[in-house]
């Protein structure tokens, strides 16, 4: 029966149980298959003279306080490791124990039974690879066991392992693989190796090449039942020349020199290259100086893969002479690649010189993996975070929520939307923020913003923003598509910030947007009395399907005037008015005081909507802009006044009821130039059962309506405030500036229905008034005179009324300038008769008046009187 011996080593000492019947012969034979054995204590010697569990028992219990006490003072104990019976042959490996010298959660004391340390050696006829697996034992009373598996290879080669872990306890104080792969002699200690890591859990470690020609795995484990699909694995002794990329430099572990002269190109890796897992390479070029031949170096260049083979992602390529430049790894793994042509290389080209490093302290890159930005590959911790149509998201700072590290600089470059139907901008508020700097001008530590964006070539302009301290900064928005961030820890070190972004459409409208983002704009008399407005992204094509609302809102006692400078809305119709625009369209509603939505119109294509000027007490006008789906235009530019309120009939409309016709005519009618901003309402009431008909008889615009529509001038007419009114370039008259204008019409009130008890018109056959007939005004309409062919007076007579009724209308001011001036006339005339009447009877009265004069001769000096008699 062999006894179990216990050990003070965190390693999973590989024990052999020593038996003392052994006999000499096998003791012998026993030396020579472990030669290696390492010098035993006295208290193993001790230990060793007990053949029987109840004389070792005796010794433990007299002997336990003293044992105790020794084991507190860190005394160490050597214990004597032989090979399995059932491994492969191999050389015994000797370990110790030092107290000041171990990686974390180092062994516990550990028992040697059952036996299940292994041993794997390269041998030229053996296998090249294989697998292994935990061992498959009982533990009933929850024993610490250990267990050491040995690959030891060749001299010109090295271990390569692959793992898969499937049911190891979570927590590595039950169960755990440790893992050494920098061993260069199987007799090294272990306490003294660098450790290769601890694992546990499901995750298993990653493939590991060993550095040397050696590789260690400890197992540990106190569960009662082991079994061997807890880990499994696989091995394999590779060819050790892939890392003899040059001459190895003297004193060093892993340096090499690499010559022209003896390798024109070839590839260069880290000693245990693929890395350990969470582990990043850091690549710095101290000199580089390459052939130029081209942008796209197709002759000599590195190219540099962001994995373990030129099948990785390609982080660059790069050729003639570069400064600073530093490439970082996404995960363990970096593969670099020079390649020149089989030529002699130009002597003022001096080639490269780089420095790699790995190591755990660069930034996690979890900050930007977990959420939804996107590594800039080769950089340490720049990221872009693209939007996918109105999305929204967080960035952070590295390492949030813990400190961040010093000396670290991220960039972030946050990109909107922006082509022919997108455009986006960012807003940025913050949640977080703690950059601490003792430098109120932020130059250490800092996040600087720049609103407008930057290119990622590392050329910045002037940033817009910069931001330390920790006070919450406020909501951010970029002039544009883009947003880009520089956070910079500097020497100081504190929580950093976290900030949510959301990409909103950019409309390019001015006015007060909508808080939920959406195409609505509102225009307030208080903040403006005049401004603009257009479709989104004008003068650029809008998007499609898209709604748009303007709303303008007046003060009391004000009203709106809206003009259209531009319009170009996509349609397939050929009436471009009204009813017909159902692909792209504007539509104008005047809000009625009562809250009513007064149609104006609803436009498309090219045709220009004329001005308009809201109703007498409304304070709202609103402009609705659809889009469908389909073919877009550059939209259209409107301007918009807050103006005094005046009069319900405007400058020269007034109300009409109880008359059966009626002549409207434009102001200063028929002159053609109209006083600039003028309009005029007429509202026409006829009896119940009667209609309105109203024909031009004289209509003169400045512009052509069938090209441009009715920019500056408009007459609109309403059958019903519910329908679109009837545009003819109104009841309603606007005029805008510099314009020429001249229209007269004659309205008529008709009777409705089949039964005429009046006058019915001979061609039109409208049932009129009896009262209209020869009242030298053409009531029946167009092309229809029979209401006046009838009557003994001529149509030149009729004309004549027609034109002697426009002289009555004639401004009042000038008809009484007229009266004063003939009244003055003959007043004077009067006046002028009775002074010549006076003069001649006085005259009669006084015939032989003798008249009395003074003269003066030339001289001057004598004076004559001459009386008459």
């Amino acid at each position: 029966m062999s006894r179990p011996m216990t050990a003070s080593t965190r390693k999973a000492n590989a024990l052999q149980p020593q038996t003392p019947t052994d006999s000499s012969e096998a003791k012998e034979e026993k030396d020579k298959r472990c030669p290696n054995f390492v010098t035993m204590t006295v208290w193993q010697r001790v230990f060793a003279k007990w053949s029987n569990v109840e004389q070792l028992a005796f010794l433990v219990l007299t002997l336990w306080p003293w044992l105790s006490l020794f084991w507190r003072w860190n005394t160490t104990i050597m214990l004597v490791i032989a090979a399995d019976q059932t491994s492969v042959s191999g050389d015994p490996i000797s370990l110790s124990h030092d107290s000041t010298l171990h990686p974390p959660l180092p062994f516990p004391t550990t028992t040697k039974a059952p036996k299940c340390d292994r041993m794997f050696i390269s041998n030229p006829n053996g296998p090249r690879n294989g697998t292994f697996n935990a061992p498959d034992f009982k533990n009933p009373t929850n024993h610490s066991r250990q267990c050491i598996y040995t690959f030891i290879a060749a001299t010109n080669e090295r271990c390569y392992t692959k793992y898969t872990a499937r049911a190891l306890y979570s927590r590595c104080n039950h169960e755990y693989l440790d893992l050494y792969t920098e061993i260069d002699d199987p007799h090294s200690d272990l306490i003294t190796t660098p450790f290769g890591g601890r694992y546990c859990g499901r995750i298993p470690p990653r493939k590991r090449i060993s550095m040397y020609h050696v590789l260690i795995i400890g197992f540990y484990t106190d569960k009662p039942t082991v079994d061997d699909f807890v880990f499994t694995g696989m091995y394999e002794f590779i060819d050790a020349s892939r890392f003899q990329i040059g001459t190895p430099t003297p004193h060093m572990a892993c340096g090499f020199t690499i010559r022209s002269d003896q390798k024109k190109e070839g590839n260069f890796c880290s000693p245990t290259y693929p890395g350990n897992k969470n582990q990043r390479v850091r690549l710095e070029f101290m000199d580089f100086d390459l052939f130029y031949g081209g942008p796209h170096c197709p002759f000599d260049y590195i190219k540099v893969f962001d994995g373990p083979d030129s099948s990785g992602p390609v982080i660059g390529r790069y050729c003639i002479q570069q400064r600073n430049l530093v490439i970082y790894s996404s995960t363990e793994n970096l593969y670099v690649q020079f390649n020149t042509l089989n030529r002699i290389a130009d002597s003022q080209n001096r080639g490269f010189s780089a420095n790699f490093e790995f190591s755990e302290r660069y930034v996690n890159l979890g900050f930007i993996q977990n959420n939804d930005g996107e590594h800039m590959r080769g950089s340490e911790c720049d990221q872009t975070i693209l939007s996918k149509k109105e999305s929204n998201g967080t960035v952070y700072s590295p390492n949030y929520p813990f400190l961040y590290h010093p000396n670290t600089i991220c960039r972030y470059f946050i990109y909107g939307l922006q082509d022919q139907q997108n455009l986006e901008r960012v807003r940025l508020e913050f949640d977080k923020f703690e950059i601490p700097d003792t430098d109120p001008t932020c130059a250490d530590s800092y996040l600087k913003l720049y609103l407008r964006g930057q290119e990622e070539n590392q050329e910045f302009d002037k940033h817009d923003h910069s931001l330390c301290g920790r006070v919450l900064p406020p909501a951010t928005v970029s002039d544009g598509p883009r947003l880009f961030m520089v956070f910079n820890s500097g020497k100081t070190q504190g929580q950093g910030f976290k900030a949510k972004y959301v990409f909103e459409t950019e409309y390019l409208v001015p006015g007060t947007p909508a808080p939920d983002g959406s195409c609505n704009f509102t225009y307030f008399s208080e903040s403006h009395l005049s401004g603009e407005f257009n479709s989104p992204r004008h003068p650029s094509n809008y998007p499609s399907n898209l709604s748009c609302i303007y709303t303008m809102e007046a003060r009391p006692g004000e009203q709106i005037k809206l003009t259209f400078e531009q319009v170009s809305i996509k349609t397939l119709s050929t009436v471009q008015y009204g009813n017909s625009c159902q692909n792209d369209w504007i539509e104008i509603d005047n809000i009625l005081s009562d809250g009513r939505p007064m149609v104006i119109g609803r436009y498309c294509g090219t045709k220009t909507p004329g001005p308009i000027v809201t109703n007498f007490g409304s304070q709202i006008l609103r402009v609705s802009f659809h889009t469908d789906e389909t073919n877009v235009g550059n939209g259209f530019r409107a301007r918009y006044i807050f103006q005094s309120e005046e009069s319900i009939f405007g400058d020269c409309g007034k109300n009409i009821s109880d008359l059966e016709d009626g002549i409207l005519s434009s102001p200063g009618y028929p002159e053609t130039t109209a006083t600039s901003g003028r309009y005029c309402n007429w509202y026409i009431y006829v009896k119940p059962h009667h209609r309105v008909l109203l024909v031009f008889t004289d209509f003169a615009l400045q512009e052509a309506a069938e090209d441009v529509g009715c920019p500056t001038s408009v007459i609109r007419i309403w059958k019903s405030l519910d329908a679109n009114p009837l545009e003819i370039c109104g009841n309603r008259f606007v005029t805008a500036e510099k314009t020429t204008v001249s229209f007269r019409a004659v309205w008529t009130e008709i009777r409705e229905g089949p039964h005429c008890d009046r006058f019915r018109c001979a061609i039109n056959g409208y049932c009129i008034s009896q009262q209209l007939q020869c009242n030298r005004i053409p009531n029946c309409g167009l092309n229809d005179t029979s209401d006046e062919d009838t009557c003994e007076i001529q149509q030149n007579d009729v004309q004549s009324t027609i034109d002697a009724e426009e002289i009555s209308e004639l401004d009042l001011y000038l008809l009484t300038g007229v009266i004063v001036g003939v009244s003055l006339l003959i007043l004077m005339s009067i006046c002028i008769w009775c002074h010549r009447k006076h003069k001649r009877r006085r005259d009669e009265l006084h015939p032989h008046e003798v008249h009395h004069r003074h003269v003066c001769d030339a001289a001057g000096a004598r004076f004559s009187s001459v009386d008459s008699v």
